[in-house]
């Protein structure tokens, strides 16, 4: 099992403030609170960056992503813009989510909500060969929805 270092930046955090964490055996992603002060507000259409009151150390070769909760974008519109989002390994600052609400109605955002989730994964890094031919394929460079509906 692979270790990830987490440093709180929020004195809250691990209070009032939840850490990172799976909410079920079987989860693959750790939900993330809001380290807000105060409540946040999202009107319809709006976009705002989110502290989350942690950084993270992870080691060469891995990935944090963020993602939507279900939840919030099922009934309330509220998701993030940039999903998946990506923290890479050698990122050290506040880890931070940009939501979006594309919902008819504000979304507030109280102080240790959860509002969104962060998977781990395994990062490739290939070599690009600039200027080499791409061989053909049945699909060719059909695209967006030419395989069919």
């Amino acid at each position: 099992m692979s270790r990830v270092g987490l440093k709180p930046l929020n004195p809250r955090l691990g209070h009032d403030i939840p850490y990172p964490q799976r909410m079920s055996p079987g989860a693959a992603g750790f939900d993330i609170a809001a380290a807000l002060d105060t409540p946040m507000t999202l009107m319809p259409g709006d976009r705002k960056l989110v502290p989350c009151g942690f950084a993270l150390a992870m080691p060469p070769g891995m990935e944090a992503q963020l993602r939507p909760r279900s939840g919030l974008a099922l009934e309330h519109g509220v998701t993030l813009l940039n999903a998946p989002a990506t923290i890479d390994a050698d990122y050290r600052g506040e880890v931070r989510v940009l939501m979006a609400n594309l919902g008819s109605e504000p979304f507030v955002i109280t102080p240790g909500a959860r509002i969104a989730q962060m998977v781990f994964a395994a990062t490739v890094t290939p070599s690009l060969d600039v200027g080499t031919e791409i061989e053909a394929t049945p699909r060719g460079t059909g695209g967006f929805g030419s395989t069919g509906h």
